[in-house]
């Protein structure tokens, strides 16, 4: 009888000794889940401060090399406008500074300026000339605007004294027919065509071109195919557009969307890519 009881104690031991041992297994499944998790949240936010960390840099250098290149932009703008360094000796000897003579209301025509023309067209019985320099740079980009679906035509190109006179006089005298005072017409009409003397057109490398479709010498040629062309690659070739909207105070002149000037393609670059007119450049070159 008490071995019985002894057995029966031993078994309840026994119970007792492996529930403890289960539920110990338990927690610690239990725990080695919960170290998991957590360590796997930690991979996590490890990761995720990896990729902020990663973001952050990159975000960082792409504001520093967007500040780079605003800073190299605007050193290359005064690079090519002020200084003078041996590197750009070579670029220098390529210059044509007689290119970019200046003639608009208070600068004249020098009195000996003559210049070497070659024919660039024939237009209803009249021929058109141009400086030599620029006449196949302009009979060029009238026939890649053709190409480009522009209409081009030109309408005015080198004109003598007695040209830029007479057409001078012609619109004094409309500029009175419209009610002007005669004394006040010489000035209004000098705003449209220049007073003889301080014409473009006489230097042979300015060029009035206009669209067939729209041969109306207004602000209306500014919507033309032809202009549009123009206006976006006219630098191409070496030409300006000379006087742009809103310029009359620097320049003297109206607007006028189809007045081209030759400067070269250099030149034409540079005021191009700084846009400005061809009295502002000359003046950032005087820093030289």
């Amino acid at each position: 009888m008490v071995k019985a009881k002894t057995k029966a104690k031993k078994r309840g031991a026994a119970k007792i000794f492996f529930g403890v041992i289960a539920a110990l297994g338990v927690m610690l499944g239990v725990m080695i889940q919960l170290t998991l998790a957590a360590n796997e949240q930690r991979q996590r936010w490890q990761a995720g401060e990896r990729l902020a960390r990663a973001m952050t840099a990159t975000a960082v250098e792409t504001l520093e090399a967007r500040h780079l290149l605003e800073e190299e932009t605007v050193r290359a703008a005064q690079f090519a406008l002020t200084g003078q360094p041996e590197e750009r000796a070579a670029l220098r000897e390529l210059e044509e500074p007689e290119l970019l003579l200046l003639v608009n209301p208070w600068n004249t025509l020098p009195e000996d300026y003559d210049p070497e023309l070659q024919q660039v067209g024939r237009e209803f019985g009249t021929d058109y000339f141009m400086d030599v320099r620029c006449a196949d740079k302009l009979e060029q980009m009238i026939a890649d605007c053709r190409e480009g679906g522009g209409h081009p035509w030109i309408c005015s190109a080198f004109r003598t004294q007695q040209n830029q006179q007479a057409l001078f006089d012609n619109k004094v005298l409309r500029v009175i027919l419209e009610g002007n005072e005669p004394s006040e017409a010489p000035a209004i009409a000098a705003q449209a065509v220049a007073v003889p003397g301080t014409s473009e057109h006489q230097l042979g490398l300015a060029a009035d071109i206009i669209d067939e479709i729209y041969p109306i010498l207004d602000e209306g040629q500014e919507e033309t195919k032809t202009q549009a062309w123009l206006m976006e690659n006219c630098w191409q070739y070496g030409f300006i557009l000379r006087y742009p909207n809103g310029t009359t105070d620097i320049t003297g002149i109206i607007y006028e969307p189809w007045h081209y000037r030759y400067v070269g393609e250099r030149y034409a670059k540079e005021i191009t890519d700084l846009g400005v007119t061809l009295e502002e450049y000359l003046q950032m070159r005087r820093g030289r």
